[in-house]
């Protein structure tokens, strides 16, 4: 029995070994996916989170709150399936005998494998090493000698620890990416990135108008991996006809190549959430208007592969693209391979990846996101960037000033500079235009210094109206306001 400080501590270090030696064995049967325990923990825990607790590690966090969700997820399983095998060693002390704790632990970390939504292969093989805990109670708890016993125990913590880090080593070497390759269309994708490199301003320290490193946001650490053999998309709903077309039928249709830039719509103000790729794909009306489209309320829910959905006003899917192609390649896995949705001048975030089925609805519903506060599916708000690496000092004594500028569908007319903190304004040079009608373009100014200078930038959309000086947090609507910084001479 756990009766003394001693016992105690054999019995938290042994659970805590196992506990660790359990998350270990779900990540060897199935690496970093969204099979793994600690992606089914992950799930329980964003789910459960407050939306202001969300928002503010969307905001104030960014990438590092994902990072702090999978930490927390996987310490929280350890914890658990720690507690399952210490449940064990209870029922082994009591017994005598190791068979009912083998019973208890293994059980309660199955339990708990399936509460969390764990499969089978993953439940089981965070059972296994539960289950071995009490096995190794009652070896350790043998010798009568303190320093034996001792020796036993770190013998037996050891062991545990040793099937853990050969889990994780397992884990690791497990592939569990997505080859890609070329496009049958390669002629016509190059040509177009040429032209985009072409058109791009020659200016060092920022990407030309083809970003070089496009972000990647989701609402899970663990992106699915889609077979582009097993993919199908489902047109269902208040349909006519729906219908199902798999991954050779969608190839099948005529394509298109379009530039098309995402942003972030939780990214800060002057934040690098903000991207422009040449996508091939084909447009997704005419698949809906196959199905006939009824429903009272115009309405679309896109549902993905991970079990993220938004839902769009029936109109802005007119213009909208499933993407099957990335700059000349098919569809990186961490971008939505194979088929991944694009509604042009809209949040990054709506932009719904790894895409399964087009449900037209006859209700107004709410997205993912929305329905936690965000109001993600509304037009992309008017920038102009200016980063560190965007001020040059150059050689003659000038300073050139330079970034990108986007304003969706609106697209950018001009962007003005100030370098004297809004009181004047001077029009800067702009890349001639990509083909399309969700793009970014690149902006540079030059201007001799005089001491320290408040540089503030702005863009003009298509429409004529600057950008919001205005500024705003990103939560709820994405954020607005002139991007400024200080520059010395």
């Amino acid at each position: 029995m756990i009766d003394t400080l001693r016992d105690y501590r054999s019995a938290f270090a042994l659970a805590g070994a196992g506990g660790l030696a359990s998350v270990a064995g779900s990540y060897a049967a199935t690496g970093f996916t969204p099979q793994f325990v600690g992606a089914a923990t992950e799930e329980v825990l964003r789910d459960l989170s407050p939306d202001v607790l969300v928002a503010f590690a969307i905001e104030q966090l960014g990438d590092l709150g994902h990072q702090l969700l999978l930490v927390g997820a996987i310490a929280t399983a350890i914890g658990l399936f720690a507690l399952a095998g210490f449940a064990g060693i209870v029922a082994a002390d009591r017994t005598g005998h190791a068979l009912p704790g083998v019973a208890v632990g293994g059980g309660i970390a199955l339990a708990l494998s399936f509460t969390v939504g764990s499969p089978v292969l993953s439940a089981a093989a965070t059972a296994l090493p539960a289950a071995a805990v009490p096995v190794a109670r009652r070896v350790s708890d043998g010798p009568a000698e303190t320093s034996e016993r001792r020796r036993a125990v770190l013998g037996s913590v050891g062991s545990l620890l040793g099937l853990a880090a050969a889990g994780t080593v397992i884990g690791t070497q497990r592939d569990t990416g997505i080859e890609t390759e070329p496009l049958d269309e390669q002629a016509e994708t190059e040509a177009l990135l040429d032209t985009a490199e072409e058109r791009s301003l020659d200016v060092a320290g920022i990407e030309g108008l083809v970003s070089d490193e496009f972000y990647e946001v989701d609402y899970s650490s663990f992106d699915p991996t889609v077979d582009q053999d097993d993919w199908e998309l489902a047109v269902t709903g208040e349909v006519d006809e729906p219908f199902t077309l798999d991954f050779d039928d969608l190839r099948g249709r005529e394509s298109e190549h379009r530039f098309v830039t995402l942003r972030c719509v939780g990214e800060n103000l002057n934040g690098k959430k903000m991207d422009n790729a040449l996508w091939t794909g084909t447009p997704v009306a005419p698949l809906i208007e196959r199905a006939g489209p009824q429903g009272g309320c115009e309405c679309v829910r896109l549902h993905a592969a991970d079990d993220y959905y938004q839902v769009f006003p029936l109109s802005a899917l007119q213009r909208g693209f499933l993407a099957y192609g990335m700059n000349g390649t098919e569809l990186p896995k961490g971008h939505g391979h194979p088929v991944r949705t694009l509604i042009p001048g809209h949040w990054g975030e709506i932009n719904v990846k790894w895409v399964t089925e087009i449900e037209v609805l006859d209700q107004e519903a709410e997205g993912y996101w929305e329905e936690r506060g965000w109001h993600g599916t509304g037009p992309v708000e008017t920038v102009a960037k200016l980063y560190d690496e965007g001020v040059e000092h150059k050689d003659d004594g000038n300073v050139r000033l330079a970034g990108h500028a986007y304003a969706g569908t609106r697209g950018v007319q001009t962007v003005e500079v100030s370098t004297d903190g809004g009181d004047t304004w001077a029009e800067a040079a702009l890349s001639e235009p990509l083909p399309g009608d969700d793009v970014w373009r690149q902006w540079s100014h030059e201007f001799t210094p005089s001491g320290t200078h408040e540089v503030v930038v702005r863009a003009v959309d298509g429409n004529g109206d600057v950008q919001p000086e205005e500024r705003s947090d990103s939560y709820p609507s994405g954020p607005t306001g002139w991007v400024s910084r200080t520059v010395e001479g």
